[in-house]
């Protein structure tokens, strides 16, 4: 989990910086262009005495405001009395005082800053001058893009991308007639594309980069005759790491663009396979400015003889060029480079041909034709790498070779693909041991610049790899060696030589020993990952080495399940700048108390289970941190409900099983479900009733409260869970939760087994229809099985 977490915010680093230029260049041009009266500046419009923010607005967005969750402070000027021409993130006209611009734009994929919650957007009827939203890279889950949306007519900018949402692509967004970018790639939408964007004439910027998309392009897309930039189709899901290997559900069907048509497009991406004839390829012949082209599942384009010869043809300027998963053989790539125009191969400088079925021959051809390649994507085919194969890359910067049959000798010999390599993608490659035994004074050059360098996932099992990169790849910043057979320890002469390492993962090994030596001194480590190997040093030795130089830097530790013994020290609290601490699964005891954690204000994930602490914090103790995550199983907890947890206001997930705890839940805390995805505070001794409060979770989330003596009726608030486990307990009504005309449309489970039930079912069951797991079982029902049960076609389980 925490490999893919960090790979997920170091390729999106990447992506979102290589994205924000364009973005901000857009903003800024399109206000300064479009927008009369307005000074193209973030600065607040009222601080040199122009009219006050109108108040109806400004009551609009406390309105709005109101549904989200700002776990860190975005929003903070928004407040009472204030003016709301003052507040962040808020332009208004210097003349008007109305509001024009929000732009509430997130940071979700690096944890900080963003925002979550219920997004409202009916509150901006209110605010009828709006040209400019952005609510891109936040965490709305759950959240459906109203219809509504449509009314906002004077809208030039729309970015929803990255968020979260999901439902279908309102066709009403058709109605924005004054739009010149919209973007809400990334996100659960599904469905057709509404034939009502073709309305959009003045657009410059369209992206629906949506993984979900089906149907057919409507045609009616080729009206936008201003397009500069259109993403339609993804061949990754949302929020995951790309991996070509997915196969898309995108679109299909006919071609719908003709000669003529988008003549300004720069970039193109298209996901799907779609019905195309030779005659379409002769409109990229009039794509005289495209430098940008990427066609992914297109599994007919091997088949179009004339449509790769035609890229390299008619389209000389292109500088990046991705064909992913298309069935291309060599013989197809030998078309591409061989018909090219003289500026082609000068120009190209990313080229991604992932998940195709290409050998070694495709990569002797590119050393011959590709001198400006700056990155090259081969994963996902069929290439056997050999020392001697391709030295002829002098400008490479990112390699991937992922998921091919590389030979073992690999790294040995002359491996000089280019002395300017900083990104290297090796995973899966069956990689082993002898791969690294000798290397030459060439290899040693290629690889010197290496910044970043993946080597999971493959057949290491010897600790000869870390003698190999001590030698070889001293600037790396980031290594990855997690899922391999490595065992032994982690020898120091490693640490010493990875002076600049910021990123490392070696989990799912079988390291032993003792890690903390090499930790000590490795300076500049921001996040480590050493779970579920076999290390078994003292965890008090551990944190008094890190003590010595990364103390300041390291904001994530993960050392879950492995054999790691003794108290959590109180100097842990030096480590002040932890965002993630998990550990999980090791033989660890003694208390841990307020003082411990006293000094963790950015703590966000928490992670102690399954271990022999007992967890005591003085009566009044409020946390410095908000956590999202926090897992206590197995800890020592109670008896007493821990009354800290009343200021935790941002967790997603809250995991308090087996804690020794007996006592009622305050009712105050049932109304956290509204934000968490997972509750479990099974196998205690929770006692009392549980209110039946009008409360709303959105999240459906999955609540376990098995084992405990909770007793009465089963609130109607509990029916919006996805999974309900509530056996073993004492409640006795089951006819006031499943007749209380609330329809469950979200719940997949339910275990009231070991309960006090009695009597005849109840013959509500319509309003449970989506069920799949059901268990009654060890309570004192009778009578006959009532015929609204039939209604539950759905239903997998019946105990």
């Amino acid at each position: 989990m925490f490999t893919l977490f960090f790979r997920m915010i170091i390729w999106y680093q990447r992506t979102i910086m290589s994205a924000s230029f364009l973005k901000t260049f857009c903003i800024l041009l399109l206000l300064w262009l479009l927008t009369p009266g307005i000074t193209v500046a973030f600065n607040n419009s009222s601080e040199s005495g122009e009219a006050k923010c109108i108040e109806t607005e400004r009551q609009a967005l406390l309105s709005f405001k109101q549904g989200l969750v700002d776990d860190f402070g975005m929003l903070s000027t928004w407040t009472d009395n204030t003016d709301c021409c003052k507040w962040k993130r808020i332009l208004c006209n210097h003349q008007t005082a109305h509001v024009y611009l929000l732009d509430l734009h997130g940071n979700y994929y690096n944890n900080t800053p963003y925002l979550r919650g219920s997004v409202n957007v009916t509150s901006f009827i209110h605010l009828p001058y709006i040209q400019h939203l952005d609510l891109s890279h936040n965490y709305f889950v759950l959240n459906y893009i109203p219809d509504f949306i449509g009314s906002f007519t004077n809208l030039r900018f729309l970015d929803l991308s990255h968020s979260y949402f999901e439902g279908r692509i309102p066709s009403t967004l058709g109605n924005l007639s004054q739009l010149r970018y919209l973007d809400l790639q990334d996100n659960y939408l599904w469905g057709d594309i509404p034939i009502q964007i073709g309305n959009l004439n003045h657009l410059h910027y369209l992206n629906l980069g949506l993984f979900y998309l089906s149907g057919k392009i409507p045609c009616q897309i080729r009206n936008l005759k201003k397009l500069q930039y259109l993403c339609l189709g993804s061949n990754t899901p949302p929020h995951r790491r790309p991996m070509p290997n997915y196969a898309s559900i995108s679109l299909s069907g006919a071609f719908p663009f003709r000669v003529g048509n988008l003549p300004f497009l720069h970039t193109l991406r298209l996901v799907g396979n779609f019905d195309i004839k030779a005659k379409d390829a002769h409109w990229l012949s009039t794509l005289h400015s495209l430098t940008t082209l990427e066609l992914s599942s297109l599994h007919s384009l091997s088949s179009s003889h004339h449509w790769l010869p035609s890229i390299s043809k008619f389209i000389p300027n292109l500088t990046e060029l991705r064909l992913i998963n298309c069935d291309l053989l060599d013989n197809d790539i030998q078309s591409l480079f061989l018909s090219h125009s003289p500026n082609f191969s000068s120009s190209l400088n990313i080229l991604d041909l992932s998940s195709n079925i290409l050998t070694s021959s495709t990569l002797r051809l590119l050393c011959n034709f590709s001198l400006h390649l700056q990155e090259l994507y081969l994963p996902h085919n069929n290439i056997a790498l050999s020392p001697s194969l391709c030295q002829n890359f002098p400008t490479l910067k990112i390699l991937d070779l992922s998921y091919n049959n590389l030979m073992s000798s690999m790294f040995l010999g002359n491996f000089n693909i280019s002395s300017k390599l900083q990104e290297l993608h090796v995973v899966n490659c069956s990689i082993i041991d002898s791969s690294f035994l000798v290397s030459s004074a060439s290899t040693m050059n290629s690889l010197s610049s290496l910044l970043y360098l993946d080597l999971s996932d493959n057949l290491l099992k010897t600790c000869f790899v870390f003698h190999w990169l001590s030698n070889f790849t001293t600037n790396l910043r980031t290594l990855y060696l997690d899922y391999n057979f490595l065992e032994g320890p982690i020898p120091d002469e490693f640490g010493r030589a990875m002076n600049f390492l910021e990123y490392l993962s070696l989990s799912n090994n079988k390291l032993q020993g003792k890690a903390q030596s090499f930790f000590g001194i490795m300076c500049r480590l921001q996040s480590l990952d050493l779970s579920v190997n076999k290390l078994n040093c003292k965890f008090p030795s551990f944190i008094q080495n890190s003590s010595r130089c990364n103390i300041h830097i390291i904001r994530e530790l993960n050392l879950s399940y492995n054999q790691i013994s003794g108290k959590i020290p109180n100097s842990i609290k030096m480590l002040s700048e932890l965002e993630i601490l998990s550990l999980e699964g090791n033989s660890l005891e003694g208390d841990v108390t307020e003082s411990h954690l006293s000094n963790f204000s950015k703590l966000n994930y928490l992670d102690l289970s399954h271990n022999s602490l007992s967890l005591k914090f003085v009566s009044g103790w409020i946390p410095p941190f908000q956590l999202s995550y926090l897992r206590l199983a197995s800890c020592k907890l109670g008896p007493r409900f821990p009354a800290w947890l009343k200021s935790q206001n941002s967790l997603f997930l809250l995991d308090l099983s087996d804690n020794g705890l007996n006592d009622f839940v305050p009712d105050s805390f049932w109304t956290k479900l509204r934000t968490l995805y997972t509750l479990n505070m099974s196998h205690n001794n929770l006692i009392g009733s549980i209110p039946n409060m009008t409360l709303k979770l959105p999240f459906r989330p999955h609540i376990n409260l098995n084992s405990n003596r909770f007793e009465g009726k089963v609130p109607l608030f509990l029916l919006q869970a996805s999974d309900l486990l509530l056996s073993a307990n004492k409640f006795s009504d089951l006819f006031s939760v499943l007749c209380g005309n609330v329809t469950a449309t979200n719940l997949a489970t339910l275990d009231l087994s070991d309960n006090q039930i009695k009597g005849q079912l109840p013959d509500c069951w319509k309003y449970v229809h989506r069920l799949l797991f059901l268990d009654l079982s060890n309570n004192q029902l009778s009578g006959k099985i009532p015929i609204s049960m039939g209604t539950l076609m759905k239903l997998e389980a019946l105990v």
